[in-house]
């Protein structure tokens, strides 16, 4: 037994060895997979922007402090109710929007007293100042994240002015309103990103008084609903991507005339406080609409839209139409000496260039008004008047060298009212004939067709689309666009 005692020792000697020899292998080993790997060979994290303030402007160089920029827009759900006794307008709309960068607070333009916000469900802190609602989120918005933004706002449109001077571009009327206007008037009753470059779908409901009739933008979904007592409710959708102030609403009592025909539903409505010769003349020339929009798809392409019409309002004061996307509005006075085909082409030809191709910046104008006019002027040539570039001609000798009207270059009119001034729509459409004579019949009408349909749904700009005839034609049109779009001054010759 005492042997065992001398072997044991000399065992468990043995054994430590070996365990030291292990040791002394595996935590090398061990160390060099869990050390870390040294600073200078980590790749670097990437860097986390801190929330901003998104900016109080979208970026138009004549309209600095419209639009807005950090996010962008899919769509409005708007609510309204209004009463037209009072002319008071209670709203409730639903933003869906992306953000663009992370945001600490981004801005809505909105005219009427906005009372809570909501961002993705939590209340937001809000402050307003002129046209713009300052909106604070309770946590940032990340970039790249969708956001729900809810606005509860109330007021009188009316007595919100446009601007120093200038009435509010709300139209009241004896039965109710309109909310019509260029480039103002989304403000007035709904919270946006007030520009077109940003463009989205639209839903829109709205409550009046039963009797009353509501017209707006695209699909009719349901209407007249009851809605409480003495009150209904009527439902509007337009899935294609609009521009803010070509969203519209018209209250009051209305006929309401709808046909199928094979561009969509057309639905028109007249007003019933229209004196039986306007709205006889009224009728005469806007439910031509589907035949005018057959004459244009032959030049432009297919018809963008799903819907078709046009709205004459009981609206003394309103002394202009606009082409609000599906349904022109058209002021009665157009038709107080009678029918006025022409007014319906230029409105209807807004629905390619301007509605469904917008503007980039309204510095691009031109490429709706010129060309709206300029459909004008193939109407009337080829329904047996005088040829487009005759039409021209006359205006081009209408205005001597001095007359104010050269001073606008309609490529680059100037902010404020230059936007809209009379250069834009009647030079620019000479500007049109100009580019026809120097390409030639085939690459121009290719041209503008290629415009319509390549861009159907986006923006332009007038150098896009100088770029798109040229490459269309194969020619340089620099000089000509240099002559008629860009030089404050009456061109040497008209144009060909």
């Amino acid at each position: 037994m005492r042997k065992w005692v001398l072997i044991g020792p000399v065992l468990a000697l043995l054994l430590v060895l070996v365990a030291l020899v292990l040791v002394a292998l595996v935590l090398p080993w061990r160390a060099s997979r869990s050390a870390p790997v040294p600073a200078l060979s980590r790749p670097p994290s990437p860097a986390v922007a801190p929330p901003v303030v998104g900016a109080d402007g979208i970026g138009d160089p004549y309209f600095p402090h419209a639009g807005n920029g950090g996010y962008n827009v899919t769509g409005y759900d708007i609510q309204i109710r209004y009463d037209p006794p009072t002319d008071r307008l209670e709203g409730h709309t639903t933003i869906t929007a992306q953000a663009t960068e992370s945001l600490s607070r981004f801005d809505l333009d909105l005219r009427l007293p906005a009372s809570a916000v909501t961002v993705d469900d939590r209340p937001a802190g809000i402050h307003q100042d002129g046209g713009k609602l300052e909106v604070t989120p309770a946590a940032p918005v990340h970039a790249g994240v969708p956001m729900t933004v809810r606005v509860d706002y109330a007021g009188v449109p009316s007595e919100i002015p446009g601007g120093p001077g200038v009435p509010s571009p709300w139209v009241r009327t004896p039965d109710g309103a309109v909310a019509v206007n260029e480039p103002d008037i989304a403000a007035w009753w709904y919270p946006s990103n007030d520009h077109p470059l940003d463009k989205a779908t639209f839903t829109i409901t709205a409550v009046v008084p039963a009797g009353l009739q509501v017209i707006a933008n695209g699909a009719l979904l349901g209407g007249p609903e009851p809605a409480g007592p003495g009150h209904q409710q009527w439902r509007w959708q337009e899935t294609e991507p609009m521009a803010t102030y070509l969203a519209f609403v018209a209250i009051g009592n209305y006929d309401i005339v709808r046909r199928d025909t094979r561009f969509g539903l057309y639905l028109a409505a007249y007003d019933r406080g229209l004196t039986p010769q306007v709205a006889n003349a009224a009728r005469t020339s806007v439910e031509r609409t589907p035949e005018i929009i057959e004459f244009l798809s032959g030049i432009f392409g297919p018809y963008p839209f799903r819907q078709l019409g046009g709205v004459v309002p009981d609206a003394p004061n309103l002394y202009f139409a606009l082409e609000d996307q599906t349904r022109p509005v058209y002021s009665p006075a157009f038709f107080g000496s009678g029918q006025d085909v022409t007014v319906v082409v230029h409105e209807l030809a807004h629905q390619w260039f301007g509605d469904s191709v917008s503007v980039r910046h309204w510095s691009d104008i031109w490429l709706n008004e010129g060309f709206a006019t300029y459909a004008e002027w193939l109407y009337t040539e080829r329904t047996g008047g005088p040829s487009a570039a005759q039409t021209a001609a006359q205006d081009y000798v209408r205005y001597p060298a001095n007359d104010d009207f050269w001073r606008i270059p309609p490529g680059a009119p100037g902010g404020g009212a230059e936007v809209l001034n009379n250069a834009v729509y009647q030079r620019g459409a000479m500007a049109l004939q100009a580019l026809r004579a120097a390409v030639g019949d085939q690459n121009f009408f290719a041209s503008l067709r290629a415009w319509a349909t390549e861009r159907a749904g986006r923006n332009g700009s007038v150098r896009d689309f100088l770029a798109l005839v040229k490459h269309v034609s194969g020619k340089n049109v620099d000089d000509v666009a240099r002559t008629w779009l860009f030089t404050p001054a009456r061109p040497p010759s008209p144009p060909g």
